[in-house]
């Protein structure tokens, strides 16, 4: 389970496959920064990173050409066609976005085996399992070349393409390996990776999607077209913490008063002799 102590918001939002957007990406981005990626903006805001050797890329794009806010590559080589590719559009739940960078960022350090491994030689079943664990319903889709899992509510789903794909659209357009996608048919979110990604980076975003955690959102960024559709629970602070003496002691101005031992005040005993010790002897 995800550990959503540490955000900040005003309403916990179930299922987090509904929360849309938050407004802090930079736990999305922290993990590639902790490895030292190369940051670039444009004039327009949009941030690009690159790790050291360019093979793994970036981008940031609130102001790019379509909705894909969200696009990371992996480079066999820095100047050939990308091995895969993974977009986020600017609705997903950020918790997708950063699941799969803080996954990207172990593989990167790890080695070149572990974020270029071709995903197409890997077992599909580690990246749906997570979801059919949450009861997720393998889904008729009305022809045979896509494999499709629903939300128990109906409200997501994914789907993974089983026949042959254009390497090149599956990088520029929805029709990649693996689809993602959840909300109402007007404001929905999708999430595809192509071909060659590893499963180990596509499991790492349906764990996350999966996790029943709820996630927090300030509630005024909240779709009022899918407030119907989820639970929402008021982020109630902490209690303060019981105020000590010294606390008492500034708020009142009075000097708190130093604790009694046992040893601060002499005590008598019947055993206890008023002779001298010299008179003693």
């Amino acid at each position: 389970m995800t550990d959503t102590s540490d955000i900040d918001g005003d309403v916990w939002v179930s299922p987090r496959y509904l929360a849309g957007s938050a407004a802090n990406v930079d736990p999305a981005l922290k993990p590639l920064f902790d490895l030292g990626f190369d940051r670039h903006n444009d004039e327009y805001g949009n941030l690009y990173l690159a790790s050291p050797d360019r093979k793994v890329r970036l981008g940031f794009l609130p102001e790019g050409e379509d909705d894909g806010m969200w696009r990371i590559t992996a480079y066999k080589d820095p100047f050939a066609a990308p091995a895969w590719g993974v977009c986020f559009n600017d609705s997903a739940p950020t918790e997708l976005v950063t699941a799969f960078t803080t996954a990207l960022a172990s593989a990167y350090t790890t080695g070149a085996d572990a974020y270029l491994h071709n995903g197409a030689d890997q077992d599909r079943y580690d990246a749906l399992a997570p979801l059919l664990d949450e009861r997720w319903k393998l889904q008729y889709t009305g022809y045979g070349s896509a494999l499709a899992l629903r939300a128990p509510d109906g409200m997501a789903g994914l789907e993974y393409a089983t026949g042959p794909l254009d390497p090149q659209r599956e990088l520029t357009t929805l029709q990649a390996r693996w689809y993602m996608e959840g909300g109402l048919k007007g404001p929905r979110w999708y999430a595809t990776a192509s071909t060659g990604t590893p499963v180990t980076l596509v499991a790492a975003v349906t764990t996350a999607l999966a996790d029943p955690a709820p996630v927090a959102r300030w509630d005024s960024f909240l779709s009022s077209l899918l407030r119907p559709h989820v639970q929402l629970t008021p982020v109630v602070p902490p209690p303060p913490p019981a105020p000590t003496p010294l606390d008492v002691h500034r708020r009142t101005g009075t000097r708190p008063r130093p604790a009694l031992t046992t040893t601060s005040v002499p005590r008598w005993s019947t055993s206890t002799s008023t002779r001298p010790a010299a008179a003693r002897r």
